[in-house]
């Protein structure tokens, strides 16, 4: 879809210099009735070129040569009187291509998680069959197995029978999403067709296609919602900057198209935080304004949630919403009980007591109290006034704890801050219940300080001894049809 822009933003910039060239050349060229004129001037040789006119430039110039005489010779056609009436239409137009363009990348984006959600189930689906298989010989020969050990297989085969549905609507959902990815290569390529022919389809029944398009999209983006966390990819790095420990961001609740990133370098006493304009700007350390807090910052469990930093005030359990655009402090609330100033730290220390991330459900603290004996209590916080909305006692101590993240209400916790760390433990806020995991994942530079989970992007993004490593993450989702 941006092949076609280009190409338009090309014609303006040449329509440019050849109306600026008859500006001085020809300065008496008017041609109104579509007839060819030709003027003598310049002795010097203007190469053939054909130019497609803009909204706004209503002129084609055709061609400019030089004759046998050395006269520069133009052709200039002047716009049909209807070209005003067909302005406000290109503009919509490309406002269709950009929402088309969008569609495409949240597709791109649909169709990477679906492949490897369903690569999960079809690998469950596989240990399931050869499950299954030795259940029948057990059956068929019941001393085979004693009454322990046929009862444990016979539960593993219960367990996993319920994923076969689950399996035939992944497939469904993988075929919805070529049929999209096709409606929307075919719209891509009218929308082109009609960019150069304007008038040769009806805008509002385009306008209706991608409507319908939008609805369907986000149907099926609805059915791949929260899930639970089955892997994590390996790392990718994304730069190397600043000292060993900190944190980096993007916001984890405004739409996709704000690309903005923010770095926070060291973990007590800062005040400096980095504001770039995209991730590319990031990588490449250009292009960032920076924003000087009235406040220091503790820890580096830090997070932007709807155009607002939410972050730790140092030497206190105080924290702070920071608003970017407006550069103020809107509102501060101490979090009652809550342990500061390394009295409950992660294992990594940093004045890490209080870890403030968000997820598709919220805003939430991780923290701990004298109350809780320094095991992790998770709190939801209310955006707004950060009231405690409710609060959950994990029962796990935070001291032992390498870092965490919520995912889908789900706390996420890492055996370890060095090498050889994992993802083995997870508090299900939704049950008030908790499960040993395994998870690895390969902490490339064996001293983590910092990871937070984006609910919008869906990675991780971790701080891993001066380098800004990301993580994506892959959600095993149980989807309900309307027969459920």
């Amino acid at each position: 879809m941006s092949v076609p822009m280009l190409k338009i933003g090309a014609v303006l910039s040449t329509m440019a210099m050849v109306t600026n060239w008859m500006s001085q050349t020809l300065p008496s060229l008017v041609g109104l009735n579509g007839t060819a004129i030709s003027r003598g001037g310049s002795t010097e040789r203007i190469l053939s070129q054909a130019l497609y006119p803009s909204p706004e430039e209503g002129w084609q110039i055709y061609s400019s040569a030089q004759d046998a005489d050395g006269k520069c010779i133009c052709t200039v056609v002047a716009p049909a009187q209807n070209m005003c009436n067909r302005d406000p239409r290109s503009r919509q137009l490309r406002q269709l291509m950009e929402k088309v363009q969008n569609i495409s990348q949240s597709m791109e984006v649909l169709d990477l998680r679906t492949y490897r959600d369903l690569q999960y189930v079809r690998n469950t689906e596989n240990l399931m069959k050869v499950v299954d298989g030795k259940l029948k010989v057990a059956s068929e020969n019941p001393r085979s197995l004693n009454p322990k050990g046929f009862q444990e297989l016979k539960d593993k085969v219960n367990q996993l029978l319920p994923l076969l549905p689950v399996l035939e609507q992944y497939k469904a959902d993988a075929k919805m999403i070529l049929r999209l990815r096709e409606e929307v290569r075919n719209l891509s390529l009218v929308l082109m067709a009609i960019q150069e022919e304007m008038g040769a389809y009806d805008y509002e029944e385009l306008r209706q296609r991608v409507l319908l398009l939008e609805t369907r999209l986000h149907s099926c983006m609805q059915k791949l919602g929260c899930g639970k966390l089955t892997g994590v990819s390996n790392p990718i790095t994304v730069r190397a900057s600043g000292s060993r420990f900190g944190s980096w961001m993007t916001d984890t609740m405004i739409p996709s198209s704000d690309n903005r990133v923010w770095s926070m370098d060291g973990y007590f006493k800062g005040r400096r935080v980095l504001e770039y304009r995209t991730m590319t700007d990031f990588m490449k350390g250009q292009n960032f304004v920076q924003h000087l807090l009235p406040h220091p910052w503790a820890g580096t469990g830090h997070v932007v949630y709807n155009g607002s930093l939410y972050y730790n005030k140092y030497q206190s359990n105080i924290i702070i919403k920071y608003h970017f655009r407006s550069r103020s402090v809107l509102v501060q609330r101490s979090l009652s009980g809550a342990g500061y100033n390394n009295t409950f730290p992660y294992s990594w220390g940093g004045s890490s007591d209080i870890d403030l991330m968000a997820d598709e459900n919220g805003l939430w603290a991780v923290y701990t109290t004298i109350p809780n004996a320094g095991n992790i209590v998770i709190s939801r916080l209310e955006p707004q006034s950060l009231e405690v909305l409710q609060t959950w006692d994990t029962g796990f101590p935070k001291r032992s704890a390498g870092e965490s993240f919520m995912i889908c209400g789900t706390l996420y916790v890492t055996n370890s801050h060095l090498a050889g760390a994992k993802i083995y433990f997870a508090y299900y806020t939704n049950t008030s219940s908790y499960e040993y995991t395994d998870i690895p994942f390969h902490n490339q530079y064996s001293h983590i300080s910092m990871m937070d989970y984006n609910p919008r992007e869906r990675v991780l993004y971790t701080w891993n001894n001066g380098h800004q490593v990301l993580y994506n993450v892959t959600l095993f989702q149980v989807i309900k049809t309307s027969g459920d």
